[in-house]
C-alpha cells in the first residue's frame, strides 16, 4: 500500500528502541516507532500494579491451562497470573528448538523494559579487550573509553541507584543513593572483606530504580513495593513508558504504530542503502511500506536478526548483513541458577521495612589478579538476606493455635545468591530461519541451536563452590550449594547474532553499529554484542544506542547516508 516518508524508522520499542526514539526525535528528526504488539499506556494499563496475591483466582500461581498454553514460560517463574498477557503468545509466535532454548519475549509497547530485573552495570575495560587478549571470536571495535561518556549520559537520564565502590572490575557511574543493604548483608560483606583480604566484595546492587524523584520526568521515587514487573504507576523504575517514550512524544516528532510487524528492511541494491521498512499490520493483515533516511533495528536480539535475515534476499540469500557468514551466529546468554544458600544465626531483634527492589551484588573475582582458573572469564553473584516468610512453619505445624503462635513472630534469617556467568561467543551457537514452520501471520519462524560449552560447564562448578565459600566466610551456617535447571535463554540476556567488529569479512556491524552492507541501518540491541561479559547488558544497550544515534544524525547532516 502507499507509503509515508519519515526521517527515521525505529523497529521495536523496548529498552534500546525507546532510547533510539528519544534521541532521534530530540535531535529534530521525524520518527516512526514500530511495535509488533499492542500498546500499553503508562499507569492506565498497569492493571495488576496494586493487586496482592489474594486478588488473583489462584493466588498468582500458574494454572494447568496456562502451562499448556505457555510451555516455554512454564519452565520458570515467568509464568504466573500476575504477568499473564505481558509475555508473547506462544501459540501465535512459535519457534523451533533444535536444542533447548528458553526464549521469553515481550511483544507490546515497552517490551521487556516493563519486565526486566533492572540491574544496571557498566562493562569494564577488560570486557572490551578480552576477545583480543584471549584470541576468542573477534575483537570489539570499541573500547571502554569510547562508551564511558555515553554511560554517563544514559545513567543521568535513566536514574541508576548505586554506590561508588572504586572497583576496576566494575566501574562506578553517575548514581543516585543506593537501595540500602540490610544489617545482615552489611555484616556479611564485612566478614567477606576480611576473609579474602579485600579481593572479593559484597556491594549494593546497582539498579534502575530511582531513590530520588525526577520531577522533570514526572517520575516519583521508589516506594519499596517490589512489584516492578507489574508496571510502576510511580515511574520509579526506568522503562520505555516511564522515561524515553514520554520524552520522545514531548518533541512532537514521534509517530507510534503498534500492531506493526516489521517483515523486512527495504533495500536499494544500486545505492547499497536501505530505503525503508515493510510492515505487516498484525490486526488487518495488510502490508505497508514506510520509507526513511535511516533505520534503527531494536526489535530485540533475535527479532532484529530475523528482520535482517528476511531482507535483501535477492542480493544475499541469507539476508542483509550476511555477507560475512556471521549473521545469526555467536548466540550468547548469561548462564545462571548456580549458587548457594544458608542460614544466619542471631539478629532476632533486627528487621527491615518495605520490600526492596534489589539486594546485593558480588562482582567478578575469578581470572583477576591471582584468582586464575582453568576456564576463561568469570561470573558475578546476585543475592539477598531476609527473614523467613509465613510458609516456613507449614511443614512442621499444620493448623491451630501452635501454627498461629509460630507465625506471630518473624522467622529466622536466610541468605542466598546465584551466579551469572559469562558465555563465550561460539560460531556454532546460532539461530536460523525455518520456512517449514510459520507463525500466526504465515511468517517463517526462528530455529534455535544453542548449548553451553566446556568453558561454561567448568565455570558452573566454581559458581556453586565459590558461593558456598563466600557464605561460610560471611558467617552463614547450614550452607548448601544449589544448581537448578538451566537452559540457554533462561537468563533473558540473549546476545549476539549480528556482532560488531573491525572487518566486514568477520562481522555484521562496524564500530558505530552500522550494517556493513547498508550503512544507514543501525542495530543497537543485544544482537550487536561481540561478547557478553558477566554483568547485565541493558545499560550497555542504552549507551550504545545513544552513541549510535549521535553518529547517525551527524552522518545524515554530512550527506553520508543518502
Amino acid at each position: 500500500m502507499a507509503n509515508h516518508h519519515y526521517d527515521a524508522i525505529v523497529v521495536g520499542s523496548g529498552i534500546s528502541g525507546g532510547w533510539a526514539a528519544k534521541e532521534l526525535t530530540e535531535k529534530g528528526l521525524k520518527v516512526l516507532l514500530l511495535e509488533r504488539g499492542r500498546n500499553i499506556e503508562h499507569i492506565k494499563d498497569y492493571h495488576n500494579a496494586h493487586k496482592e496475591a489474594w486478588d488473583y483466582p489462584h493466588r498468582g500461581e500458574p494454572t494447568r491451562q496456562m502451562k499448556a498454553d505457555y510451555p516455554v514460560l512454564s519452565r520458570d517463574y515467568t509464568l504466573n497470573e500476575q504477568t499473564l498477557g505481558m509475555w508473547a503468545d506462544e501459540q501465535a509466535n512459535p519457534y523451533v528448538e533444535e536444542k533447548r532454548f528458553d526464549w521469553f519475549r515481550g511483544y507490546h509497547v515497552g517490551g521487556r523494559s516493563l519486565l526486566w530485573g533492572r540491574h544496571s552495570y557498566r562493562w569494564s575495560p577488560m570486557d572490551f579487550e578480552a576477545n583480543q587478549r584471549e584470541g576468542v571470536a573477534v575483537d570489539w571495535p570499541i573500547r571502554y573509553d569510547d562508551l564511558a561518556p555515553w554511560y554517563d549520559y544514559v545513567e543521568r537520564f535513566a536514574g541508576i541507584s548505586g554506590n561508588r565502590d572504586g572497583l576496576d572490575e566494575l566501574p562506578d557511574g553517575q548514581f543516585m543513593p543506593p537501595v540500602p543493604l540490610n544489617q545482615v548483608e552489611k555484616d556479611v560483606a564485612a566478614r567477606i572483606q576480611r576473609a579474602f583480604g579485600g579481593s572479593r566484595h559484597l556491594i549494593n546492587s546497582r539498579v534502575a530504580n530511582i531513590t530520588r524523584a525526577k520531577p522533570e520526568q514526572n517520575r516519583g521515587s521508589c516506594q519499596y513495593r517490589n512489584k516492578c514487573w507489574l508496571g510502576c504507576p510511580f515511574g520509579a523504575y526506568f522503562s520505555t513508558q516511564s522515561a524515553t517514550l514520554p520524552a520522545a512524544m514531548a518533541t512532537g516528532n514521534l509517530t507510534l504504530r503498534p500492531f506493526s510487524i516489521a517483515t523486512q528492511v527495504l533495500y536499494d541494491r544500486d545505492r547499497r542503502r536501505a530505503r525503508g521498512v515493510e510492515v505487516l499490520d498484525a490486526e488487518n493483515g495488510q502490508t505497508y511500506e514506510y520509507t526513511a533516511d535511516v533505520v534503527f533495528l531494536n526489535a530485540s536480539t533475535f527479532n532484529s536478526t530475523w528482520v535482517l535475515m528476511n531482507s535483501a534476499t535477492d542480493v544475499w540469500p541469507d539476508g542483509l548483513g550476511s555477507s560475512s557468514g556471521e549473521l545469526g551466529h555467536n548466540v550468547m546468554d548469561h548462564h545462571f541458577r548456580a549458587g548457594a544458600g544458608g542460614e544466619i544465626e542471631g539478629y532476632r531483634d533486627t528487621y527491615y521495612y518495605g520490600r526492596r527492589p534489589a539486594g546485593f551484588y558480588i562482582p567478578r573475582f575469578r581470572n583477576l589478579g591471582t584468582e586464575a582458573r582453568d576456564y576463561l572469564r568469570g561470573f558475578g553473584y546476585q543475592g539477598s538476606a531476609s527473614r523467613e516468610r509465613w510458609d516456613r512453619a507449614v511443614a512442621e505445624v499444620s493448623h491451630g493455635t501452635d501454627l498461629k503462635q509460630a507465625l506471630s513472630q518473624p522467622g529466622g534469617w536466610t541468605i542466598g545468591m546465584t551466579g551469572f556467568g559469562e558465555m563465550l561467543p561460539r560460531h556454532d551457537n546460532r539461530i536460523a530461519l525455518d520456512h517449514g514452520v510459520t507463525d500466526a501471520w504465515g511468517l517463517p519462524v526462528l530455529s534455535m541451536n544453542v548449548e553451553l560449552g566446556d568453558n561454561e560447564r567448568a565455570m558452573r562448578r566454581d559458581m556453586v563452590q565459590d558461593a558456598i565459600d563466600l557464605l561460610e566466610a560471611g558467617g552463614a551456617t547450614n550452607v548448601k550449594g544449589e544448581e537448578g535447571d538451566y537452559g540457554p535463554g533462561m537468563g533473558i540476556h540473549e546476545m549476539g547474532t549480528a556482532r560488531m567488529g573491525r572487518d566486514p569479512a568477520t562481522s555484521v556491524l562496524n564500530a558505530h553499529n552500522q550494517v556493513w552492507d547498508a550503512p544507514n541501518v543501525y542495530v543497537t540491541d543485544g544482537a550487536c554484542m561481540t561478547s557478553s561479559s558477566c554483568v547485565n547488558p541493558s545499560l550497555t544497550y542504552m549507551a550504545l544506542t545513544a552513541r549510535a544515534v549521535d553518529h547517525a544524525v551527524a552522518e545524515l547532516k554530512r550527506g553520508n547516508l543518502g
